[in-house]
């Protein structure tokens, strides 16, 4: 029996707590798209075969959360020039053909939400907290935005590699977080996941006082990130979560599907009342 609309899903484990349903079918709704998507909690040991399934029973595609988006990587037959950068994939399409084409559009997405507030303009110094997957899912789209960046983070030889995996691309330097209050940056970017776990976020310092503009990407529905909590503690008050970049990269998800434009701001607002 043939599906009467067509196949989409956000895999992940755990999964329960994801939007992407509900904003890929307000997308759907605006675009006049007829489509499902829904929540899948893929299994630790038999992911693979679970997408594999998935899309042979018919799925035209989707995203992939923590934590499969390295083996997503690894499963597709050809991929984004962005994707190959961030070596993980957070959207697969399947082809005509059949195979899957993976894509990685968290950078992206960080790029059009700072161009939404403004926060975006050439050659600026950016700081970003943290040197794992989150940072190196958004470096190509950043430096592809003539963006000067700095990476902090604890451990110096993971944020170096990072350097010299992207340095070919523009701007990079690796610094300890000793060093951040001898630079000016015009933005900081949390791309760690400390706090989520209770523990207190104790990166910041008083050097925040001196960067006019903050984005975490961590986001939360009805309270404040803990780096945001943090920054409050500071008089902070320019700062921005991740949910902006949450959509904006479910937009360029549901825009290689389904070959639309969908301007994420309306829904955006109406989450954020």
């Amino acid at each position: 029996m043939q599906a009467i609309c067509d196949q989409y899903a956000v895999w992940g484990n755990p999964i329960e707590h994801s939007l992407s349903p509900q904003i890929q079918m307000a997308f759907a709704k605006v675009t006049g798209q007829n489509i499902l998507y829904t929540k899948r909690l893929g299994s630790l040991e038999h992911f693979e075969q679970e997408l594999f399934a998935f899309f042979q029973e018919g799925a035209k595609g989707c995203n992939i959360t923590a934590p499969f988006k390295q083996r997503a990587f690894a499963l597709a037959d050809l991929h984004s020039e962005r994707c190959l950068r961030a070596k993980s994939c957070n959207t697969l399409k399947k082809l005509a053909n059949g195979q899957l084409y993976a894509d990685n559009t968290d950078g992206i997405g960080l790029v059009n939400d700072l161009s939404r507030l403004n926060w975006l303009r050439p050659h600026q110094k950016i700081l970003i907290l943290g040197a794992g997957g989150a940072t190196q899912g958004v470096l190509y789209p950043l430096l592809q935005a003539e963006q000067q960046i700095f990476i902090a983070n604890r451990n110096m030889d993971k944020a170096q590699n990072l350097v010299n995996d992207f340095q070919d691309l523009g701007s990079l330097k690796a610094i300890t977080f000793n060093d951040i209050p001898t630079y000016h940056f015009d933005l900081c970017i949390n791309a760690t996941s400390l706090g989520l776990n209770g523990e207190d976020f104790t990166l910041l310092g008083e050097w925040v006082r001196e960067i006019p503009h903050f984005y975490d990407m961590q986001y939360k529905l009805h309270e404040d990130t803990p780096f945001i909590k943090k920054l409050k503690s500071y008089q902070i008050t320019n700062y921005a979560d991740g949910l902006g970049m949450l959509l904006a990269q479910g937009a360029e998800s549901f825009g290689l599907w389904r070959n639309v434009t969908v301007d994420y701001t309306t829904i955006l607002k109406e989450l954020q009342k």
